[in-house]
């Protein structure tokens, strides 16, 4: 069954649509700040994808979650606190980037049979240590990353922000950075349709190894910057943009480095194309 990718998108939607339902029953059990019940609800929102994966033997059934879980943060956002302009300027760029990232794993998802390179790499390397890599590695980490790379957006709808007209450069650039992303995603799907081996080395690919990389980064300066410029005291909220710079500079870049590395050439396309541009 779960070698047809019509069936398998079908479960992955419904298992989604089941962890949305969990997180609407649990929310009015818990009696804490706002952004602590979003993130106690996250996490068990997390753990509740993580069984699936362990049903399917497949961690990237966590793979949406990433990008679906911002867009959900800002629309119960704007839903429950009403909007400003600042805040109709952030529902548009993380729903924007959301949409793109989500489109872009449903049109290279294969079906439930096929895992992320990344994590069977991982089992094969942890051996009896894959159980809590995966869970705190694979879908943890990442969910409290994400969690605090949209906390500025949180607080911002929470505490109906008004808009500082600086913020509209930043705003600006999380538009540009899924756009960034969209364009490097659009380069690389004609490279492989038409055959290409090796290494792109067209269009974004050409000024940088990693566009797609450092779209997300941006991404979260973006909008960590433009809440930040309008609550000046809330300096705290950029640990999230940080913190997925880190995630991204010591973690997924190597990763990919590394398997890029067994490709003949590598090193000297490593010389002549620079990490990000």
């Amino acid at each position: 069954m779960i070698k047809n990718r019509a069936l398998s998108f079908l479960i992955m939607f419904l298992i989604y649509a089941a962890t949305v339902c969990l997180s609407i029953f649990l929310w009015p059990l818990f009696n804490f700040d706002y952004w602590i019940k979003l993130l106690v609800i996250d996490v068990l929102a997390t753990v509740f994808v993580f069984i699936f994966s362990l049903i399917f033997r497949n961690a990237s059934v966590y793979d949406p979650y990433w990008s679906v879980q911002p867009i959900i943060f800002v629309v119960i956002g704007a839903i429950i606190h009403g909007v400003t302009v600042l805040g109709i300027l952030l529902l548009v760029a993380v729903c924007y980037w959301g949409i793109r990232l989500t489109a872009n794993w449903a049109y290279t998802f294969k079906g439930l049979t096929h895992q992320d390179w990344r994590y069977t790499m991982l089992n094969e390397k942890s051996g009896v240590f894959y159980p809590v890599i995966n869970f705190v590695g694979i879908h943890m980490v990442p969910t409290l990353v994400v969690y605090f790379c949209i906390l500025p957006a949180i607080v911002a709808f929470h505490n109906k922000v008004e808009l500082n007209p600086f913020s509209i450069i930043f705003i600006a650039l999380s538009i540009i950075a899924p756009t960034i992303q969209l364009i490097a995603d659009i380069q690389m799907h004609t490279f492989r349709k038409n055959g290409g081996t090796g290494f792109i080395r067209t269009g974004l690919w050409k000024h940088g190894r990693h566009p797609n990389y450092l779209g997300e980064i941006l991404m979260w300066w973006g909008i960590g910057l433009a809440c930040f410029i309008s609550m000046p005291d809330k300096w705290y909220l950029l640990s999230g943009a940080f913190a997925n710079t880190l995630l991204f500079l010591c973690v997924s870049i190597p990763m990919a480095e590394n398997h890029q590395a067994r490709k003949p050439g590598f090193e000297e396309y490593k010389k002549e194309t620079r990490v990000f541009i």
